[in-house]
């Protein structure tokens, strides 16, 4: 089996998997925390003017809706099963004109020329093989269409997120490691790679800028939020009781410098990643 096969095979098994699962129980903490980078990327793409949108990665499919709501209609595409399902059915208990497919957006047959614009948040940086993973995208949109994707910037800047990970370490050796350029939340942190991937892909135009956010989410949702999700989520689930409440007594303390009163706030250092289909298609 191919690197690129072993990796598909495991984003495809994490997602539809515990992860998924977790994403889908925990969506409420999620959309609030992730909240403003949401109103970021409605905002941009409303602006464009677009009349139909692609949001790759799109999970259980708040800003998919979002944009909906704005530009008409919106097209979410997500790898996970449970979360494309609770996608639909939040779309049609809501009455919004949003649509869903769970699929690879690298390898997924779109419609040619179908969308206005692509966005995404956090969904474009698991991809086996991102150049070819654009180039599909770019397939799927009109000339000139625009391109506007939130990612990571790297593990440095975003402490919060690997909390829990270094905090647990002395006790979880089988921690799997975040390796650059590998798929994964850091795969796009470097602004160069991204540059160099949106350029072979058929993309033009291009700008990436740094954004700070500041994200928000209930200190009572805390041991829940590091335990399903990241690192620790892909371990605990098979560790015994004694294990776990071992690790949640190391790990939650090391928040604290997060912990305001009720609330845990921190901020996401991410770039702003901009594009334009460009006019010569690849071959």
């Amino acid at each position: 089996m191919d690197a690129s096969r072993r990796s598909y095979d495991e984003q495809a098994a994490r997602w539809n998997g515990p992860a998924g699962h977790a994403w889908v129980d925990l969506q409420g903490v999620l959309n609030q925390m992730f909240g403003p980078i949401e109103e970021l990327l409605v905002d941009a793409v409303s602006a464009e003017h677009a009349a139909s949108v692609l949001d790759v990665g799109c999970g259980t499919g708040s800003i998919t809706r979002a944009v909906a709501r704005r530009v008409g209609h919106c097209v979410g595409v997500d790898i996970s099963g449970p979360m494309i399902e609770e996608a639909r059915a939040r779309a049609e208990r809501e009455g919004v004109p949003a649509s869903f497919v769970q699929a690879d957006a690298q390898e997924y047959a779109f419609e040619p020329a179908a969308f206005d614009a692509v966005i995404s948040r956090f969904g474009v940086m698991f991809f086996s093989h991102p150049v070819r993973a654009f180039a599909n995208l770019r397939s799927t949109v009109k000339d000139g269409a625009g391109l506007r994707c939130v990612v990571w910037r790297g593990p440095e800047e975003n402490p919060f997120m690997t909390t829990a990970e270094r905090a647990a370490a002395p006790f979880l050796p089988e921690l799997p490691a975040r390796l650059p350029d590998q798929p994964g939340q850091f795969a796009f942190a470097d602004p160069e790679r991204v540059r160099g991937v949106l350029a072979e892909s058929g993309w033009a135009g291009i700008g990436i800028e740094p954004v700070d956010v500041v994200c928000t989410l209930p200190e009572k949702e805390l041991v829940t939020y590091f335990t399903r999700l990241g690192p620790l989520g892909t371990v605990l689930p098979d560790a015994d009781e004694r294990t776990r409440a071992e690790i949640v007594e190391v790990v939650r303390p090391a928040f604290d410098p997060f912990v305001q009163g009720t609330e845990v706030r921190y901020t996401a250092a991410c770039w702003m990643v901009s594009a334009r289909a460009a006019t010569a298609k690849l071959s």
